[in-house]
């Protein structure tokens, strides 16, 4: 399986510290926040990697390079300008190939163990599997329901879209098919029908996790980490 990990964002809200670093670059716990992704995906055998990047994006390519410094092989999927999350990885397939892709947003933390995404079975009439969290503080109403192992829209409690899929390549050109020519959309436009039809299945995970999206968040998350070290 491949993995392709989203680094792509201009980070606005993290400003000024993303002013002269893009935010897969903040260091969390001595090292930048995508550095512990990649380093995960490798220690399960997860080697072929798949980044855009846009803000930046010299920074990040520099740092990693092709990868094998961190026992990966990384393919660059450059953007000249940010593409949201659906319109980056559909400029990604041809990197990606024709299987389902495990897929990180570069922006989170988490202890999750990424091999348990890894093992789920994108196939049949599955068109991608969601992780989701409970729902923080910055997202009270949270994103799906889950109701007999699928994500809907409808059902209660809701949890929060965690950043951690592994979807179907389908997916994507079925969108694209529906909207050709479209090249910014954000990956919960490509979901939407698939979820509609009950073809998307989902976890909880109540460890820990947090979206690094804005400078508080970022230091609530580094004094943590310092706390326990």
């Amino acid at each position: 399986m491949k993995a392709m990990l989203l680094a792509a964002g201009y980070g606005k809200r993290l400003h000024p510290l993303t002013s002269n670093t893009p935010k897969p670059m903040l260091e969390v716990g001595a090292k930048p926040l995508l550095q512990h992704h990649i380093e995960h995906l490798a220690l399960i055998g997860i080697s072929e990697l798949v980044i855009n990047t846009s803000w930046l994006a010299e920074q990040i390519e520099d740092y990693f390079g092709d990868g094998s410094q961190f026992g990966v092989s990384i393919s660059w999927s450059r953007e000249s300008e940010p593409l949201e999350t659906g319109g980056g990885i559909a400029k990604a397939l041809p990197l990606l190939g024709e299987q389902p892709f495990l897929l990180v947003n570069g922006d989170i933390w988490t202890d999750f163990p990424l091999a348990s995404a890894a093992v789920e079975k994108v196939c049949g009439d599955t068109a991608a599997w969601l992780l989701m969290v409970d729902n923080p503080e910055h997202n009270p109403e949270g994103d799906f329901g889950l109701v007999d192992g699928l994500v809907g829209y409808q059902s209660s409690p809701k949890f929060t879209f965690s950043g951690i899929s592994v979807l179907s390549p389908q997916l994507f050109s079925d969108y694209q098919m529906a909207y050709p020519g479209q090249q910014v959309f954000p990956l919960r436009d490509v979901l939407r029908p698939a979820i509609a039809a009950g073809l998307v299945a989902g976890s909880v995970y109540s460890g820990n996790w947090c979206d690094v999206g804005t400078v508080g968040r970022y230091q609530q998350l580094t004094n943590w980490l310092k706390a326990k070290t």
